[in-house]
């Protein structure tokens, strides 16, 4: 069986899973974009190994901030890990809430042509000498549902969207299936976890300050220390943009602070606009439901599955 828990950042997807996950016998794959780099930690709020409670997890910490990665290498990832799993004869609890990483393990890509190497070649020398607005602009009039539900002004998905566009004149979000032929596996359920709007926006104004309490300028600073940079992909993300430039004293710690809130409080907001066109999900409000309630719908839903198959 594969379950797949999806929700916005910050809704309760990690102490939900790991409980699930042991009632289920089941193994954990991280369906997140920026989870799956080194050091990045706390900024990315990757489960601890405590919060993991001896669940074995996968895409967690195993690629270098400076290494380019994509829905097509994650999804090929995951479907390794996920044959794996089952051969073991147990289940696959996919969780996380980036929207192609999540709708790529329902149903597979479209055939997205591959990278041509002159066309992102030209793009980053575009960078280099106008800066990054022309292109995310540019994105904005060929592609602007990508560009709408994109993490800020990502370098590394801007150049991609584009290339894809200059190679074939097609919006590289017209590569994912329409939202009424998506199908979902028959081995497959989806549940997504809700809050009211100003409960989650305060669980993400929280998870912002225990960020720093947790010591994240530390994390940052030794990111840096090891030779990275904002113009390495793992780092152009919402949280180390912010903390570079406060580390650059390109603003102060108020300013910082505010705008990771302000800016995950629009991800967030982006993800249940992109989930909640998928009328599969089985939605749980855990406003209404505790977690261990939370847990038995889940059960039983499954149960209930098992028993139509």
């Amino acid at each position: 069986m594969q379950i797949l828990l999806l929700g916005p950042t910050a809704v309760g997807k990690t102490a939900l899973s790991t409980s699930l996950a042991r009632q289920l016998n089941a193994e954990i794959i991280s369906v997140d974009s920026r989870q799956c780099y080194k050091y990045m930690d706390i900024g990315t709020a990757t489960p601890t190994e405590e919060e993991q409670n001896g669940i074995p997890h996968y895409n967690l910490s195993i690629i270098d901030p400076d290494q380019k990665d994509n829905v097509a290498n994650f999804h090929k990832r995951a479907m390794q890990w996920k044959n794996e799993i089952q051969s073991r004869d147990n289940n696959v609890l996919f969780v996380g809430g980036s929207t192609l990483h999540t709708q790529c393990v329902i149903q597979p890509l479209d055939d997205v042509p591959s990278a041509n190497e002159q066309n992102i070649a030209d793009l980053e020398a575009r960078i280099e000498k106008e800066g990054i607005d022309p292109l995310y602009q540019k994105l904005r009039e060929v592609d602007p549902e990508y560009a709408h539900n994109m993490d800020g002004k990502n370098t590394q998905r801007i150049v991609r969207a584009l290339d894809v566009w200059m190679q074939t004149g097609r919006a590289f979000s017209s590569f994912h299936s329409d939202d009424d032929t998506l199908t979902v596996p028959n081995d497959m359920i989806v549940f997504g976890l809700q809050r009211e709007r100003q409960q989650l926006y305060d669980r993400i104004n929280r998870r912002v300050d225990n960020m720093f309490a947790q010591g994240f300028l530390d994390e940052v600073r030794a990111i840096l220390e090891k030779g990275y940079s904002l113009d390495d992909p793992g780092l152009n993300t919402v949280g180390y943009k912010q903390a570079i430039a406060f580390l650059n004293n390109e603003m102060s710690r108020e300013q910082m602070i505010s705008n990771m809130k302000t800016k995950t409080r629009r991800y967030a907001k982006q993800q249940l606009s992109w989930f909640r066109r998928w009328e599969f999900i089985n939605w749980i409000n855990l406003e209404k439901y505790n977690q261990d309630q939370a847990q038995d719908f889940i059960l039983q839903q499954l149960a209930a599955k098992a028993n139509n198959n």
